[in-house]
């Protein structure tokens, strides 16, 4: 018998590393950019937060750009004070809220009457509602002032028995005004909806109604969240026409109230810059609470499927 060759192990083969997934030069590019562009806009109102919180007398003698020697919220305390800023915050609510709920109410029902109904002249009234948009809203000052002062009113709708010098004056305006924006988003949104949904609700005996407030609505959340973060802060911030329409100075909105802060022969900008942030902070909130939905009407119809 022969002594049978001893058997040798394979060699070991070299571990290869785990392949990374190569970053992109354009992506890096990318991100680059949209971080830049992100600062550039967040720039102003870091500055604004940082010259709130330091004394005039610092800023005016070492420049905003320094470093602190001291911070404190004493700015804002006195700019809540001295500007009776819960009044003039309680009238833009009272206009805001009530013009959003409006604006959003007609315009989906007039979205979903040129998209879901069959009706003639859909096209002439979505068309008629979109023009409205191109017109500039300085034109029509002087007639909506005229007309305004012979529209009456009751007295427990307005003290000067008129709509002008009232909140629904201002009211009315916002809604005319953002009606037609939010009837073109919502009839392009209505439109992507799967006609098959109100199909089968037509065979279960579905009226009009219930289409539009149970089944349609519903569905359009996300719309209605990004639109309805928009135009809160388009009213909120808006003060040309409670400037215009509006002549009792309790009955001025918020942004009036940064006026308040100016003195006549001096101004504190770092006061004023503790007003603005006040001022901002109710639209920063409302933006955070429909954050998600905010996101995601803006990327409705990004992406197929």
């Amino acid at each position: 018998m022969t002594a049978s060759a001893p058997m040798t192990a394979p060699a070991p083969t070299p571990s290869t590393p785990a392949t990374r997934p190569r970053v992109r030069t354009g992506r890096l590019g990318l991100h680059a950019f949209l971080a830049a562009v992100s600062l550039a806009f967040l720039a102003p109102l870091l500055l604004a937060v940082y010259a709130s919180l330091r004394p005039y007398e610092e800023t005016a003698e070492h420049g905003y750009f320094s470093l602190p020697r001291s911070l404190s919220f004493d700015y804002y305390r006195q700019a809540f004070t001295d500007s009776g800023m819960g009044t003039y915050f309680v009238n833009s609510l009272l206009i805001a809220l009530p013009g959003v709920l409006i604006v959003l109410f007609l315009a989906s029902f007039v979205a979903f009457a040129v998209t879901r109904l069959r009706m003639r002249g859909q096209l002439f009234l979505l068309v008629l509602f979109t023009a409205g948009n191109l017109l500039p809203q300085q034109v029509i000052v002087t007639p909506l002032y005229v007309l305004f002062n012979r529209v009456p009113l009751p007295y427990w709708m307005s003290d000067s028995m008129t709509m002008y010098d009232s909140l629904w004056a201002v009211i009315a305006v916002q809604v005319g005004f953002q009606l037609g924006f939010c009837v073109f988003v919502l009839s392009n949104f209505m439109r992507t909806l799967p006609h098959e949904i109100l199909e089968a609700a037509i065979v279960d005996g579905a009226g009009v109604w219930t289409r539009y407030w149970r089944i349609t609505l519903p569905l359009c959340r996300p719309a209605l969240a990004a639109l309805g973060t928009l135009e809160f802060t388009w009213m909120y911030n808006d003060f040309l026409w409670a400037l215009v329409f509006i002549s009792n100075g309790d009955k001025l909105p918020i942004t009036s109230a940064l006026n308040n802060l100016r003195g006549q022969f001096f101004t504190d900008y770092n006061l004023l810059a503790a007003g603005s942030v006040l001022v901002a902070l109710p639209t920063i909130v409302v933006f955070l609470l429909l954050q998600r939905h905010f996101i995601a009407g803006l990327t409705l119809g990004a992406g197929k499927g």
